[in-house]
C-alpha cells in the first residue's frame, strides 16, 4: 500500500467531520507521506453543512494548502439522518469555539469531484471514508469506471467484536448500511479499520497537554480535539487523555505494518431489527452447517484490521501533527 522510500500516496478523504475526522485532516495534512488531492463531505457526526463549515475550518487551522473540498449526501441512501452531536458536540467539533471558516468549498459536489481528482491522478488512488459510506456508494453505482485509477479503500467502520451505534453495529455502518454494502462489492481491495482497533489507540494526557501548550495552531487544535475524545476504560484515570479514532486509518494508509489484518468474508447486515448495520466477518477456519445444507455464498474479502501496534501509531500521530 505504501514505500516509505517513494512518492507521496494521493489519498482522499471521505468525513463527516467530527472530532476525530479532524484529527485524520490534521495527521494527512502534515504527514510528508500523504498527497491529500481532496476532501468530500457527507452527513453523519453532524449536518453536511456543518461537516463542510468544520472541514474548511480544521484544514485552515493545519495550514492547509488548497484542498478542495465538496459537499455531499445530506442523508443516507434509504434511513433519515441521525446525527452524533452527543458525542462530537453541538457543533460537531466539541464545541470549543473555532472560527468559521474564510475558505469556500468547491464548486462540484462531492461524487463529481470525487470522480474527477480520481481520474485526474497520475497514480492510483488510495480513497480514506472515515465516514458514513454515502458518498463512496453513489460514486461506484454513478462512476464505476473510477475503480481502475483507485489502489485501495481502508475505511473506518464496522466492528468485529462489539458495535457502538447498537450492541453490533458501528456508527458509520449502521448510518448508511446499504451503502456500506455497495463499498464491498467495490471490486477494488478494501481494509476495514474498524472498532476493534479504532479504539484502541489512545494518546497518553501527558502528550495531549504539551499538544495543548503549543503556539502553533494546528498543533494545538489536535490536543484541544484529544481531550474532549473519550479515552478507553483502563486509562480513564488520565482525564486528558484521548483516542485519534478515525486519523487510525490514515495511519494505517501509511503504515500499514501497524496494523495486523485477516483476508476476511465481510457481509452487512440490512434486514430491519437489533442486528441492522452489522459487518458480519467469518472467522471460521472451514464452512459450516448452513453452508454445507444450503451451499457457499459468495461474500466479498476485505483485510479486516484485528489488532493495531498502539505504540507506534502513538508514535507516528505526534511526530506528524508536531511537525512545521
Amino acid at each position: 500500500m505504501t514505500n516509505a522510500d517513494g512518492p507521496p500516496i494521493p489519498v482522499i478523504i471521505d468525513c463527516d467531520t467530527g472530532v476525530d475526522d479532524a484529527l485524520a485532516l490534521l495527521f494527512a495534512v502534515r504527514h510528508p507521506g500523504v498527497d491529500l488531492r481532496a476532501v468530500t463531505c457527507v452527513a453523519g457526526n453532524t449536518d453536511v453543512d456543518g461537516v463542510v463549515r468544520n472541514t474548511l475550518t480544521v484544514l485552515e487551522q493545519a495550514g492547509a494548502p488548497d484542498i478542495p473540498v465538496a459537499r455531499g449526501a445530506g442523508r443516507p441512501l434509504i434511513e433519515s439522518a441521525r446525527s452524533a452531536r452527543h458525542v462530537h458536540g453541538e457543533d460537531g467539533m466539541g464545541d470549543i469555539g473555532l472560527p468559521a471558516p474564510t475558505r469556500a468549498p468547491a464548486d462540484a459536489d462531492a461524487v463529481t469531484l470525487l470522480r474527477r481528482e480520481i481520474l485526474a491522478s497520475p497514480r492510483p488512488v488510495t480513497i480514506v471514508p472515515t465516514a458514513p459510506l454515502t458518498n463512496i456508494a453513489l460514486l461506484l453505482r454513478t462512476h464505476p469506471e473510477v475503480t481502475r485509477n483507485i489502489e485501495r479503500i481502508v475505511f473506518m467502520g464496522g466492528a468485529v467484536a462489539c458495535g457502538n451505534a447498537t450492541p453490533v453495529a458501528e456508527f458509520n455502518v449502521w448510518h448508511d448500511p446499504e451503502a456500506a454494502a455497495i463499498l464491498l462489492t467495490a471490486g477494488v481491495p478494501i481494509t476495514m479499520y474498524g472498532l476493534d482497533v479504532f479504539q484502541r489507540v489512545v494518546v497518553p494526557g501527558a502528550d495531549v497537554r504539551r499538544l495543548r501548550a503549543s503556539a502553533e495552531p494546528g498543533t494545538r487544535l489536535a490536543g484541544d480535539l484529544l481531550s474532549h475524545r473519550p479515552a478507553t476504560p483502563d486509562v480513564a484515570a488520565d482525564s486528558e487523555a484521548g483516542g485519534i479514532g478515525d486519523a487510525g486509518a490514515v495511519c494505517a494508509v501509511v503504515d500499514p505494518a501497524g496494523i495486523t489484518t485477516r483476508l476476511l468474508p465481510v457481509e452487512v447486515s440490512l434486514a430491519p431489527g437489533p442486528t441492522r448495520g452489522q459487518t458480519i466477518v467469518d472467522r471460521r477456519p472451514r464452512p459450516g452447517e448452513a453452508e454445507i445444507h444450503t451451499g457457499l455464498r459468495e461474500q466479498p474479502l476485505v483485510d479486516v484490521a484485528l489488532d493495531v501496534d498502539v505504540d507506534r501509531f502513538v508514535k507516528l500521530y505526534l511526530t506528524t501533527v508536531e511537525r512545521l
